[in-house]
């Protein structure tokens, strides 16, 4: 998986070969914050992670995760809902951990510590801008249909 500047490609082996094939292309949030790898940065880290958890399995479109648990509410069906709502993890979460020590991984910089996420939006209306805390976003479409192709371990590159 290759994640480019607002679109994510999903890359596969072709078979028979080691031949690699681009097998989806989706529009991609990210953070409203400058790029960073640095804790509290609110940056998108960049560099190569790995796929080290998945969560949501079976979850509605729009299902609201906190903590890594769903709340068995959707985001549009909440008493906050509107304009004002902050922006909450939904969907199904990849969550992401960095590969490259003093980069990525380790004391300071690392995202699986960050909670770096592949998630859904709260906010469709305003997709693709970045609104995350570091996240990277899709719509709920791409995001379902990816997280039931990936698997733990799957490579995701990140570009500055």
């Amino acid at each position: 998986m290759f994640l480019g500047e607002k679109k994510l490609e999903h890359w596969r082996r072709v078979e028979g070969g080691g031949e690699w094939s681009l097998h989806a292309s989706h529009p991609l949030s990210s953070g409203e914050k400058p790029p960073s790898c640095l804790e509290n940065s609110g940056g998108t880290p960049w560099g190569l992670h790995q796929v080290a958890e998945k969560y949501g399995d079976g979850a509605e479109p729009g299902t609201v995760f906190i903590g890594r648990e769903s709340t068995n509410e959707r985001f549009d069906e909440r008493e906050d809902t509107g304009p004002d709502q902050r922006m909450f993890v939904t969907t199904r979460i990849l969550r992401l951990g960095g590969l490259e020590l003093g980069l990525n991984a380790g004391e300071g910089v690392d995202s699986f510590d960050r909670y770096i996420y592949i998630h859904g939006t709260t906010r469709p209306e305003d997709f693709p801008k970045n609104q995350s805390g570091g996240c990277l976003v899709l719509r709920d479409g791409p995001l379902i249909a990816l997280y039931a192709e990936i698997t733990l371990g799957s490579l995701v590159w990140i570009t500055r």
